[in-house]
C-alpha cells in the first residue's frame, strides 16, 4: 500500500525534474506488479505445479533488487522533492516501502533458509 500512496502523491504533485520522478514512478509500479505476482503465485499455489524455479530465491531476489532500487529511487526523489509537500510524501512513502521490502527480504530468508536448515538436523 505505501508503494502505490507513494506513486500517487507524486503522480499528483507538479514535477521539477522529469526524469527524476518518471525513475520512481517506474520503480514503483514495477515492484508493485512483482509484488502482486508473487502473492498470486502463493494463493493460487502454483509454485507446486512449477517445480522447475527455486521459488524462495526467486522471491529473495526479486525483494533484494526491488529494494536497492526503491531505496535509489527514493532518495532521488527526496533530493529533488525541493519542499513540495506531495514529492516529500513521496519519497516518505518509498523509504517506507523500502524498511518494509528489507524485512520482508529478512522474513523471507528466515523462513526458507533457517527453517529448512533445522528441519535437515531433526529429522
Amino acid at each position: 500500500i505505501s508503494l502505490l500512496v507513494g506513486f500517487i502523491s507524486v503522480n499528483n504533485s507538479p514535477w521539477t525534474d522529469y526524469s527524476a520522478y518518471s525513475y520512481f514512478q517506474i520503480v514503483t509500479m514495477c515492484d508493485l506488479v512483482m509484488i502482486l505476482f508473487f502473492y498470486i503465485i502463493h494463493i493460487f499455489r502454483i509454485y507446486r505445479k512449477l517445480t522447475c524455479v527455486s521459488w524462495p530465491l526467486a522471491e529473495f531476489l526479486h525483494y533484494l533488487i526491488g529494494t536497492i532500487l526503491l531505496l535509489i529511487a527514493s532518495i532521488v526523489a527526496a533530493s529533488k522533492s525541493y519542499n513540495l509537500t506531495g514529492l516529500v510524501a513521496g519519497a516518505t512513502f518509498g523509504f517506507l516501502a523500502t524498511i518494509l521490502c528489507v524485512l520482508s527480504i529478512w522474513s523471507s530468508y528466515k523462513v526458507s533458509c533457517i527453517t529448512q536448515s533445522t528441519s535437515k538436523y531433526h529429522a
